[in-house]
Order: structure tokens, then C-alpha cells, then sequence
């Protein structure tokens, strides 16, 4: 395999997502959960660029606690760089920048998109090679929405999220996405939906292996209308996450009564994401909310996924 590189740095983005739809099986012994979840890429982004080095490092920008984001192989980028030389029997290193957009723990794959990145980036300036389905392999390894963030747009994700098919998804839908200023963790907010099931007698002695999406969801995604949309969204971890911050309810109704479809938690949270009837009225919305005190993001979907800029 040859490592050569016409470039001394490679820059790429790759997007966040918003889980329109989220379904969770019971957890298994792995401890892992079936899902059944459709997966939209939308327009925030993070940007990692790779350079040559000898070893393996990272900077961080675009981050208000720089303590949020580790810089070694607690991270997913610094991950899937290591992985990636592995595989392809590269015996250099990587620095790599990492500039944030994406809300750190917000439940719209901001670290996963920095894997993918990082994967996409890093196969460029080594000159690896490596095909899609193989990136998308080693993506996979690092986490269910690592291999989203590669492709991007819409798809139906289903065993743990990382076994992808495309959807089909007309034209453009407006969200407003609502941060927090303290992230949620993804396994905390797991562990208090299998806390709040097993108290409502609500699991299966054998979960169910896989599960499927609703077909409303997916007629309202190929139909294109936000209004069909806004009555199928749905997402099985919202009581957890309601459960850790009870706030976010409140964001919604607020949401809602400013003029939006409908409103989620995004992922596992604390992200809110309200679907808007078109970009002129996410505008009208994100200006109540501005006089309510409420920050917004106005971004848009489906966006395209991991892809070198320049």
C-alpha cells in the first residue's frame, strides 16, 4: 500500500444529526440495546483538519469548557485516527484539529462526526485508500453513529444504529435546535429508560433482537411535508431524558407555542430539536424564543455527510 499525499493537511467536514425517530429494545446481556432509529444529517457542522506527525495528537476549538473534550483515546477522532493506521499498517501519526460546532454530549454526534471525519481525513493525507464500505466497517467499531456521519443525509438505522439503508427524504425540513449548557450522558440517560421500565413492569423477558421504523415516518419524510413530519417524530429515550432535566419539557411547550411543529429531544439529549413549517417560520420562532431569553440554532436537513472541503 502506498502512504503518499499531495497534501500536507486535509480538512473535512462532517455533520450532526437529529434523530426524527428513536426506538429502543429492552438491553440485552452485551448491554447494548436493539434500535430502530431514522437518522437526518443537518447543517452544523464540525471540521476536523489532519496533518502529518510523528505521533498522535489533538487541539480542540470552539468550546466553552475545553475540560469537556479529551484529548487522548477517551476521544472518538483520536480513536478512529489509531484505528485507521492499524488497518492499514501505517506507522506514522496524526495531528489533528478539531473545530467544534456540534454541542459536546448534546445527542446530535458531535463526537461521532469528528470520528468520521477524522477516518475520512486521515485516509486522504496517508493515501490509504481505503474504500466507503471499509471506512464505514472501521466506523462502525467506534460506535452506531459514527457510520451515519459518514454518509449523511437521511437513512433507517437499525440493530444498534450502525446498519444502515438510505431513506428517501424530499426536500428541505427547518429545525431549531435548543443547547444546553450541560451535556447528558448517553449511558446515564440509557440506564434511567431501563430504571423507568423495569418500574412500570414495562420489559420483555427476550428482547426483541431488531426492531422496525413506523411507516408514517417514512411516507412523512418522502412526502416532504414538516406537517405529516411534526405527527410522527418520536423518540424512546425522551422520559429518561425528561427524568435528568425536567427543563427540557418546558423548552418544548415553549417551542411549540411560538409557532413550531412539533418538538423532540434530540438523541439522548439535552439538545432540543423543534421542527418548523419552513425557513421563513424556524426565523419567525427563533425570534420569540430570542425575546424569551432562548438561544437557538436554525439549521436544516438532510445535509450531505463526511466530506473533504478544498
Amino acid at each position: 500500500m502506498t502512504f503518499a499525499t499531495p497534501s500536507d493537511a486535509v480538512h473535512v467536514r462532517a455533520p450532526g444529526k437529529i434523530n426524527v425517530y428513536l426506538g429502543v429494545g429492552g438491553r440485552h446481556d452485551d448491554g447494548y440495546h436493539a434500535l430502530a432509529t431514522v437518522f437526518q444529517a443537518v447543517s452544523l457542522y464540525e471540521d476536523v483538519i489532519a496533518r502529518h506527525a510523528d505521533d498522535f495528537s489533538i487541539t480542540v476549538s470552539g468550546v466553552d469548557d475545553p475540560d469537556s473534550v479529551p484529548l487522548d483515546d477517551r476521544n472518538l477522532a483520536m480513536r478512529a485516527a489509531k484505528l485507521l493506521a492499524t488497518a492499514a499498517e501505517y506507522d506514522g501519526g496524526v495531528a489533528l484539529e478539531i473545530r467544534k460546532s456540534v454541542p459536546v454530549a448534546g445527542g446530535m454526534g458531535g463526537g461521532s462526526a469528528d470520528a468520521a471525519a477524522a477516518l475520512v481525513a486521515c485516509d486522504a493525507l496517508w493515501g490509504t485508500g481505503f474504500s466507503t464500505a471499509r471506512l464505514h466497517e472501521l466506523g462502525a467499531r467506534l460506535g452506531a453513529d459514527v457510520p451515519f456521519a459518514l454518509h449523511g443525509g437521511t437513512a433507517v438505522g437499525t440493530g444498534r444504529g450502525d446498519q444502515l439503508n438510505p431513506a428517501l427524504a424530499r426536500g428541505r425540513f427547518d429545525w431549531l435546535l435548543v443547547p444546553s449548557d450541560d451535556g447528558l450522558s448517553t449511558p446515564l440517560v440509557y440506564a434511567r429508560l431501563d430504571a423507568l421500565r423495569e418500574a412500570e413492569g414495562a420489559l420483555a423477558d427476550e428482547p426483541a433482537v431488531s426492531l422496525d421504523v413506523p411507516v408514517p415516518v417514512l411516507q412523512a419524510l418522502r412526502s416532504g411535508d414538516p406537517v405529516l413530519l411534526s405527527e410522527s417524530i418520536y423518540n424512546d429515550l425522551q422520559e429518561a431524558a425528561l427524568y435528568e432535566r425536567p427543563e427540557l419539557e418546558t423548552t418544548i411547550l415553549r417551542g411549540i407555542h411560538a409557532g413550531a411543529l412539533q418538538g423532540i429531544v434530540s438523541g439522548s439529549g439535552p439538545t432540543v430539536a423543534l421542527l418548523c413549517p419552513s425557513p421563513e417560520g424556524a426565523q419567525q420562532v427563533q425570534s420569540m424564543l430570542r425575546e424569551q431569553g432562548i438561544h437557538s440554532l436554525h439549521v436544516h436537513g438532510p445535509v450531505q455527510g463526511a466530506r473533504i472541503i478544498g
